[in-house]
């Protein structure tokens, strides 16, 4: 192999451990990870991950936290994944939805999507109830199966891919969420197949529950889940009814408008935000 080769070789491996790194950091939105963390889960020695974290600082992409040294998201990330969030279209064609649950229940609503073994809430919605939940805020992550949404986007997936999840997150599942473990996750899964939406019985954080509704793009794959939190008092077997059969609506509701999108892009218009809105608020 020539020198040019090995260079280029070597350059594309650096820019692969560094999104790697870049992608580990990012499942910690809010804590951030210490060298020692990063150094151990991504299998690099520890200058090798110094060196592409400092070239991950430059960029913007990732910071330290000045006190605690660990390591996490900066600016410059959080701009690309808004930059990236309107160019998928999806919050922005969910506003709607979210509004609607907000005022129909009164409780807060989200708008969740999946990100490999995780969920990621892009979107939080208040609602007027005077008491509410901050179980979930926007860029929060959790195993998929933890939290309502969360668990909507792991029942509406194949087995298969169920199981290799749960295999995956198990020890993250019995370091971090004793109470969600691999089998309570099969048991809760069950549940919401046979209920039509997702439960949380106030697991994640006590006295907060919540439900969930996914809902897929038009191929089939799950583009995401709507989920509605309350505290427990709220959420008595006959609102849960009311309040699943609202998610299963605006799940229905977003299925449609993504067809539309889809059929748009099909025929060559550009997504944007006129171009899908007045069909939005004719389903409203």
């Amino acid at each position: 192999m020539s020198s040019a080769s090995r260079a280029e070789l070597s350059g594309s491996q650096s820019v692969d451990r560094a999104l790697a790194l870049l992608a580990l950091i990012g499942r910690e939105p809010a804590a951030g990870l210490p060298l020692s963390d990063i150094v151990a889960a991504s299998g690099l020695n520890k200058p090798t991950a110094r060196r592409l974290l400092l070239a991950l600082m430059r960029a913007g992409l990732v910071e330290q936290e000045p006190r605690t040294r660990h390591y996490g998201l900066g600016e410059q990330a959080f701009v690309l994944g808004v930059l990236a969030a309107r160019r998928h279209d999806l919050p922005l064609l969910a506003m709607e939805n979210l509004r609607r649950l907000a005022t129909h229940t009164q409780d807060t609503s989200f708008l969740t999507v999946r990100r490999d073994l995780f969920a990621v809430c892009l979107h939080r919605q208040e609602g007027s109830y005077p008491v509410r939940t901050h179980a979930l805020q926007t860029g929060d992550q959790h195993p998929l199966g933890v939290g309502a949404g969360s668990l909507a986007i792991l029942a509406a997936l194949p087995d298969e891919e169920v199981e290799r999840i749960l295999g995956a997150n198990e020890p993250v599942l019995a370091a971090r969420y004793p109470l969600f473990g691999p089998q309570t996750l099969r048991e809760d899964v069950a549940e919401a197949r046979a209920r039509g939406f997702a439960l949380n019985p106030g697991r994640l954080v006590p006295s907060s529950w919540g439900l969930g509704a996914a809902f897929r793009y038009p191929d089939g794959r799950v583009a995401g889940a709507f989920s509605i939190a309350a505290i427990d008092s709220r959420m008595a077997p006959a609102r849960q009814a009311e309040i699943g059969a609202l998610l299963g609506e605006e799940a229905a509701r977003m299925e449609a408008a993504l067809a539309d999108l889809f059929r748009t892009r099909r025929a060559g218009a550009p997504a944007t935000e006129a171009a899908f809105a007045p069909a939005a608020r004719r389903r409203a």
